[in-house]
């Protein structure tokens, strides 16, 4: 059996346990997102695909 992981899910799935134990978390977490999402989008993702 092969089980293939990415990184968006698994994210995503720690973000909300982490989200439902500490609810203050939520503005930094969707801040990092928006960052991350952004820079990808100016720079180019190259190859990395999340």
């Amino acid at each position: 059996m092969h089980i293939a992981l990415t990184v968006g899910p698994l994210v995503s799935l720690i973000a909300g346990i982490l989200i439902l134990v500490i609810p203050r978390l939520l503005n930094f977490i969707v801040a990092i997102y928006l960052i991350i999402i952004g820079l990808l989008g100016l720079f180019g993702s190259g190859n990395l695909h999340l």
